[in-house]
């Protein structure tokens, strides 16, 4: 290929072509072509091409036969002619194709310098810092002939380079070079640490907050249970004088609880619990006939106090048509009786007290207010002929009353018996003096203490107590308003008896009794309970119908004492 090209001293041709400087025996290894001093300098120095740059290409002595000195040619040697018995210098392969018109620096060296190759710097990122590229590989070329090195002439001795350029070399293979740390990881790298730390300190938050929600469930579930760090005092009210207005239901109770007992009777396989209040210091006691009952006439009855105190009582007297009965305590001393009011007093919505043992609860007390006074009921009746019934014409509250209550007593806003508990309506409408069992359900009757105060007398007096009568048979059967003569009498006498005080009013068989002293009545019962509500001796005026005709007689109640 280089035929007809001029030759280059000090240099053979490889086999491919391309000329191969001789080395110069230098120890160091590195190629130096003298400087020129003057123009007229024509011979270069073995080894370096023409322009007197150095081949870098032998920096560093890496060559294998570097230490072998170039022999010496004679300056009308042919510089295209190599050294007999050289072997050729081993050399990397050159990176061009071979320039076919000797363009410097791949053809004939001109007289300077090889210029450098134009260099393509690699991509450059952010901030001007190279990228690092990494070697490319050559491979080994083939050894080509060692050419003998030009004598160098005496006259041009070499001068050490101290330009840059003399030691570059285009075909030196590029020297491993560090890689350089890229702009863009570096700051990825701060990125990822601020990303690494935020996660840290949120993993972080997250773990102090779960410890310490842990922690105050922990805290708040012992402070549930254990009520606190320490002791646990709430907030009180100080102490009060203990005494209460005496006319408030406190007040009231207060009075009257020390007067009012519990009674528990027993006898002929019965036992009852009833309630009783002192009449006087004496020991006689007030209750109704149905709590006695079941002692009959050797049975027990035991009375307790409210300070706990008990007694034995017997019975005074009874009358089961009133439903009242006195029994009397020996041996017992500081009884405080209770005062007696006026029922004809007592108006509806007056507050009311009651006292009593409900269910064998000794000094219950419950409150409420008159309902209806006048009350027409009828109590009793187990035993089927009559005699047991109670005709009472009674005071109606909505104080609790249950079984227990029955004698207890009624207590006005003073404090004072207006009536003595005896029966309630039961929610399954009937009417027990003990009310059954199936307790309150607001509609509690009391004897009015008017009617209690006489029937007690007559009998801690008597043993027995006086009803007003008319002196009539009364047709019980009859369903029209108001109450009828029956036409005979229940004993096989006259309805009206012989000279009673009905007789005497001109009262006769059939007549119908409409109203007693102005106040209507609608059947026997009622007019029953309307003349025992009286004391004998006391004048009454009755309307009656006769033949469909309305007339008024007046007449004065007799008395009977078979209660």
């Amino acid at each position: 290929m280089n035929e007809g090209k001029p030759g280059t001293p000090g240099a053979s041709e490889g086999p491919d072509g391309d000329f191969v400087l001789a080395r110069p025996e230098r120890p160091d290894g590195d190629y130096e072509l003298p400087r020129p001093h003057d123009a007229t300098a024509s011979t270069p120095a073995a080894g370096v091409p023409d322009g007197g740059a150095p081949d870098p290409r032998r920096r560093g002595g890496t060559s294998a036969d570097a230490s072998e000195p170039a022999p010496a040619q004679s300056a009308d040697t042919p510089a295209s002619t190599p050294a007999p018995g050289a072997d050729a210098l081993a050399h990397p392969q050159p990176l061009h194709d071979p320039d076919p018109y000797s363009t410097p620096p791949y053809g004939e060296p001109g007289p300077w310098a090889p210029a450098p190759p134009v260099q393509h710097p690699a991509a450059t990122p952010a901030h001007g810092v190279a990228v690092g590229v990494p070697p490319v590989p050559h491979e080994a070329a083939p050894a080509a002939p060692v050419t003998p090195a030009a004598p160098v002439a005496q006259d041009a001795p070499a001068t050490p380079v101290t330009d840059l350029w003399a030691r570059y070399d285009p075909w030196a293979a590029p020297a491993a070079v560090a890689p350089l740390q890229q702009a863009d990881p570096v700051e990825e790298d701060v990125r990822r640490r601020r990303g690494r730390r935020r996660r840290a300190l949120a993993g972080g938050a997250l773990v102090i907050a779960l410890v310490s929600g842990v922690a105050g469930g922990v805290v708040g579930v012992q402070l549930e249970r254990n009520g606190g760090i320490g002791a646990v005092e709430l907030p009180q009210a100080g102490v009060e004088a203990p005494d209460r207005d005496p006319d408030s239901v406190a007040g009231i109770a207060a009075q009257a609880l020390p007067s009012v007992v519990t009674l528990h009777v027993s006898g002929g396989g019965k036992a009852g619990t009833g309630t009783g209040f002192v009449l006087d210091d004496r020991g006689h006691i007030l209750t109704n006939d149905h709590v006695v009952e079941p002692a009959g006439e050797d049975g027990d009855i035991t009375v307790t106090f409210h300070s706990g105190d008990t007694a034995e009582a017997t019975v005074v007297g009874r009358d089961s048509g009133y439903d009242l009965a006195v029994v009397r305590v020996k041996g017992v001393r500081g009884l405080a009786p209770l005062p007696l009011g006026n029922s004809d007093n007592v108006r509806v919505g007056d507050p009311v007290v009651a006292i009593g043992a409900p269910f064998d609860l000794a000094g219950t007390v419950t409150s409420g207010i008159i309902s209806a006074r006048e009350r027409p009921i009828t109590a009793g009746g187990e035993k089927g002929d009559g005699s047991d019934v109670s005709y009472v014409d009674a005071l109606q509250t909505d104080a609790p009353i249950n079984p227990g209550n029955s004698g207890g007593p009624l207590l006005d806003g003073k404090g004072r018996v207006i009536g003595i508990n005896s029966a309630i309506r039961s929610a399954d409408g009937g009417l027990d003096p003990e009310g059954g069992q199936s307790g309150s359900i607001g509609l509690g009757f009391a004897i009015p203490i008017n009617q209690g105060k006489r029937v007690a007398e007559e009998l801690i007096e008597t043993g027995k107590a006086t009803h007003p009568v008319i002196g009539i048979t009364l047709d019980m059967e009859y369903s029209g308003d108001g109450a009828r003569v029956a036409a005979e009498g229940s004993d096989g006498g006259p309805p009206v008896s012989t000279g009673g005080p009905g007789a005497e009013a001109g009262i006769r068989p059939g007549d119908v009794i409409t109203k007693v002293d102005g106040r209507p009545v609608h059947s026997g019962e009622e007019l029953i309970v309307k003349t025992r509500a009286h004391r004998p001796g006391d004048r009454l005026e009755l309307t009656l119908e006769r033949g469909g005709e309305e007339r008024t007689v007046s007449l004065v109640l007799g008395s009977s004492d078979d209660g």
